[in-house]
């Protein structure tokens, strides 16, 4: 058989009808192309007239929440142990790059954009001490003329005992502009302090989770799921002690453990995405703090939480902005969950989930993971607003 060269050699004996039409066509495609080249060498000057270009330093496992769940932003490589991790994302005026990973350390990566996000753990002293080395270099920089504005992300304390990231705010003579700080936060102002949520626990590698037809339409066997660890004397004994009194512990999901465990087996993360899978609510009592992880992986896979809106003892409460602690951020932006006082309201809830048709429990499960897609395009909108308002010089001249 002939070889492709051969053929082609006999090919180009024949006569050709489409000849001069070919070549036409490759000009005006040529013509096509540099004009295109051009619309983007223009756009891209244009661009970088009107844009800004931002980049995220992820140094706590919110910032994962923030880039891959709310921003639904993609990382390289795709190995959550990498040691250096990135992405890139377009978003209204602004182009934003996003850094995580143990190698990301002060003073050995390239800073390549005039503002920066600093995405921080605040949770307790030792975590405070690692920020704060992070908002110094960070200032460094901006004393430097090498970045011109800071906002920070702030995994903040479960008792919202946040003052140690007072004095870098710029209402306070620091240099950070906006800090997004989680809880309910009582300094929250909505004018340069605004509540961020908890998301789901990415630090447990929590997924990006899709909604297939099968998490809307299946039944699910379990009317309730709890997996936790129960607290001695907290209410979560109660609620163990209340499922087990009336029965209702056969009809749901239930594993208690005494002690926190903070690193997943595989095994027992694959058990809690199943049980979250199969259960048409998830329980959420009380912890340290009232917002938890539970809340969002529950929403992430259409199972309603139940939700025990009391306050929890520290520094959390109403804002100048809200009066609705705790989960004043979800509440404001109407999440559609079960909110209740105390657990003797729960049999009451499950008698009424027994008698819910699987129709009403679709159309339920819609409602939820509909509104759970919007309030991350909120929050994402609400991020991108706030900082192009804060770090693009206003037109008032």
């Amino acid at each position: 058989p002939l070889g492709f060269t051969d053929h082609v050699a006999v090919r180009n004996e024949e006569w050709n009808p489409w000849d001069a039409d070919e070549k036409n066509e490759l000009a005006a495609s040529q013509q096509r192309y540099e004009a295109h080249l051009k619309m983007i060498k223009y756009a891209r000057s244009h661009l970088e007239q009107t844009s800004l270009r931002v980049q995220i330093w992820g140094k706590a496992a919110i910032g994962l929440y923030l880039w891959q769940h709310i921003f639904g932003g993609q990382l390289e490589p795709a190995d959550v142990t990498a040691q250096w991790r990135q992405g890139s994302q377009k978003a209204g005026k602004t182009y934003f790059s996003f850094l995580t990973g143990p190698s990301v350390v002060p003073g050995y990566f390239s800073v390549e954009a005039e503002h920066v996000v600093l995405v921080l753990n605040g949770r307790e002293p030792a975590k405070i001490a690692y920020a704060t080395q992070w908002l110094h270099y960070a200032q460094t920089l901006m004393e430097t003329r090498k970045i011109q504005h800071v906002a920070v992300v702030l995994l903040g304390n479960e008792q919202c005992s946040n003052a140690w990231i007072q004095p870098y705010l710029k209402r306070n003579g620091g240099f950070v502009r906006l800090l997004f700080v989680t809880y309910d936060c009582a300094f929250v102002n909505e004018e340069d302090i605004f509540q961020w949520p908890l998301g789901v626990a990415t630090y447990r590698s929590f997924p990006v989770v899709e909604p297939s037809w099968s998490m809307l339409h299946d039944p699910r066997p379990y009317l309730c799921n709890f997996l936790g660890t129960v607290y001695k004397n907290s209410s979560r004994e109660t609620l163990i002690k209340i499922l087990k009194q009336d029965g209702l512990d056969k009809h749901c999901w239930i594993s208690a453990r005494e002690q926190w465990q903070p690193q997943e087996t595989n095994e027992s993360f694959k058990n809690y995405q199943d049980a979250l899978l199969q259960s048409d609510l998830t329980l959420c009592p009380v912890g340290i703090n009232t917002e938890c992880y539970r809340i969002y992986e529950a929403c992430s896979y259409g199972s309603l939480p139940v939700i025990e809106d009391v306050m929890t003892p520290g520094d959390c409460g109403n804002s100048s902005m809200y009066h609705s602690a705790p989960l004043q951020l979800l509440k404001t932006m109407g999440a559609p969950f079960i909110f209740i006082k105390n657990w003797k309201e729960l049999p009451a809830i499950l008698e009424k989930e027994k008698k819910m048709s699987l129709q009403e429990k679709i159309q339920r499960r819609k409602k939820l993971l509909e509104w759970y897609r919007n309030f991350k395009a909120w929050m994402r909108q609400k991020f991108i607003n706030t900082l192009e308002n804060s770090f693009l010089p206003s037109d008032k001249g």
